[in-house]
């Protein structure tokens, strides 16, 4: 079975075995396997009375998206509903994690003269969750600043009660929260708000944005550290713990509302990503995003992720007569990884695959859908797929697969014969490095291009990362600019390296990556609508507006003549003055 209404990774899943998916890095994200059922993307136009006829769980999100929870035997008759759109499966997402205010203009705007401390705007932070014990995300009476707490990770339970409209997890609010932090003893407040922030990523994400330096007597506060907040701690749906698109979306759809109801702006803060489409905006999550930014007064703020120096990505233009060859190192000890092939319809071309060994698997022609082959330790999956409603490019999936624990190491050879030549621009990636052996990655690899999605939605700030102390570019921040569009990404860049903001347990740490370069635009958004929007300078401070005034007001970093450029976007830094 395979439809057009369905992407190509989602098709190629549906063709796999239940052994290659459990071997795969991507193809089982989604699935249960106990209970046979996946977890779904859905766009749609009219009515979802169909779909809640076929589906176990459907979550309604604003402008037309739904997240949905259908039985893998019932996704064909899925199709032929007329009000579904497209499908696609989760991806999974990856922290971006690799003495900022004053290099980023803060302290100018909080004087007395401005006195911008994000007083009357949300900040929304949408991540690992936060520890909301800590004195930095509280007033100086001790009760919380976080307006409401959305934990998706918790089980059903006693008093635990997903937020109206949403099945998973539950919601907290400030009122729950202060309850909590009465209690005498970790017990005790676990007991009324049982959310933690294991990791701490969502908790540093949040001094920097949002901190009020309690714990420093001020030295570390964040930017806005009078905002108040709405926190997200994503799912953590699989063992490793990356959370999923899924689970994002509804995380960006219940801030909105919760802005909405409290009839209040806000500045959302997203530091993750992965690398897994067209780099292009036109995934159903970009789309998404792109239609939330036109909800309510709203700012999307999403860094730019660590893949720069990943050797992930390569790129290159075909040419009628002349053989591209791609070399791919892959180290010892290499579980399964994906290689996504990216170029335009319009050209046709067949790939052919050498081993380390020197066997070559090949010419593959262009067959629509699933292909299969198998050399020595490893099998290879391969996909070709079809443009989609939403772009004119063309994905080839190519699934590494090993036959017993490892992919056959050493120097692999991706060589593309080109028959028919319109555009030639190919674009490739391997997963996020995360998941992938230091060492694993192109030979030849091209450092533009390497934003992570949804770092690429057109009407988000993309954020870039670079080092406060020294001015120097951070070699990991993710470039552009976006494939095929050209779209100006990043739209700016800001401290990234070694940025001390709030820990887990009370202290202060530093941290490194564009995730912690994300939260100094988010809260400097966050003082503008608040000298917009409720000091009433500007109404209509919000959105491409916030962009607009970033990109004018920002200074030019060192070293960069010409813009905008694929490293720094627009124009260099931030400055909020």
């Amino acid at each position: 079975m395979a439809s057009q209404k369905i992407e190509n990774l989602l098709n190629l899943a549906l063709d796999a075995t239940p052994e290659e998916r459990q071997k795969s890095l991507e193809l089982d994200v989604g699935y249960d396997s106990e209970d046979k059922e996946w977890e779904l993307i859905v766009k749609y136009s009219g009515s979802l009375e169909g779909v809640r006829a076929l589906a176990s769980r459907v979550v309604e999100l604003q402008n037309e998206y739904a997240i949905i929870t259908i039985r893998e035997s019932e996704i064909e008759t899925l199709t032929q509903i007329p009000e579904i759109e497209y499908i696609e499966k989760p991806k999974r997402l990856f922290f971006q994690v690799a003495n900022g205010r004053r290099v980023s203009c803060i302290n100018a705007v909080q004087d007395a003269r401005l006195s911008l401390y994000g007083q009357g705007v949300l900040i929304a932070i949408i991540d690992s969750g936060i520890e909301y014990e800590n004195a930095d995300f509280r007033n100086e009476d001790g009760t919380t600043r976080i307006r409401a707490l959305w934990d998706q990770s918790l089980a059903p339970g006693e008093g635990r009660i997903p937020p109206k409209g949403y099945e998973i997890g539950a919601e907290y609010t400030s009122e729950q929260i202060n309850q909590a932090l009465e209690g005498t003893t970790l017990q005790d407040r676990r007991e009324i708000v049982p959310s933690e922030d294991r990791s701490g990523h969502g908790t540093a994400v949040a001094g920097v944005a949002a901190g009020n330096g309690r714990n420093s007597n001020g030295l570390y506060a964040g930017v806005a550290p009078r905002s108040e907040l709405l926190v997200v701690k994503l799912g953590n749906p699989r063992q490793e713990g990356f959370p999923r698109t899924t689970e994002l979306m509804q995380g960006i759809d219940y801030v909105i509302r919760k802005a909405l109801e409290f009839r209040m702006p806000v500045a959302i803060n997203l530091s993750f990503g992965n690398t897994y489409g067209s780099h292009d905006g036109t995934s159903l999550l970009e789309r998404f995003i792109d239609d939330m930014s036109n909800i309510w007064k709203n700012c999307i703020c999403i860094g730019s992720g660590n893949e720069a120096a990943s050797a992930g990505h390569t790129s290159g233009i075909m040419r009628e007569g002349r053989e591209e060859i791609i070399q791919l190192a892959v180290q010892s000890n290499q579980p399964a990884f994906s290689i996504q092939i990216w170029k335009e319809y319009t050209d046709v071309v067949d790939i052919s695959l050498m081993t380390p060994a020197g066997v070559t698997v090949g010419p593959i022609q262009e067959i629509l859908g699933p292909q299969r082959f198998t050399v020595g330790q490893t099998e290879i999956l391969l996909y070709y797929g079809e443009p989609s409603p939403y772009s004119t490019a063309q994905e080839i999936f190519i699934d590494m697969l090993p036959r017993e624990t490892y992919v056959a190491s050493g120097v692999w050879r991706l060589i593309l014969k080109p028959r028919k030549i319109v555009s030639g621009a190919y674009e490739l990636w391997l997963p996020s490095e995360n998941v992938l052996n230091r060492g694993t990655g192109f030979l030849f690899p091209t450092e533009q291009t390497t934003l992570t999605i949804p770092s690429t939605a057109g009407r988000v700030i993309t954020v870039g990362a670079y080092n406060g102390l020294t001015f120097a570019y951070a070699d990991f921040s993710g470039r552009g600019y976006t494939r095929e569009t050209n779209l100006v990404k990043p739209d700016i860049v800001a401290p990234g390296v070694d940025v001390t903001t709030a820990a887990v347990g009370g202290g202060y740490a530093q941290f490194t990556g564009t995730s912690f370069a994300t939260p100094f635009v988010t809260g400097g958004a966050a003082l503008m609508m608040e000298w917009g929007i409720v000091k009433g300078n500007d109404a209509y401070l919000y959105g491409e507006k916030v962009k607009a005034y970033l990109r004018r007001g920002a200074r030019a970093l060192p070293g960069f003549d010409v813009y905008p450029n694929v490293q720094v976007g627009a124009y260099g830094n931030i400055v909020s003055s």
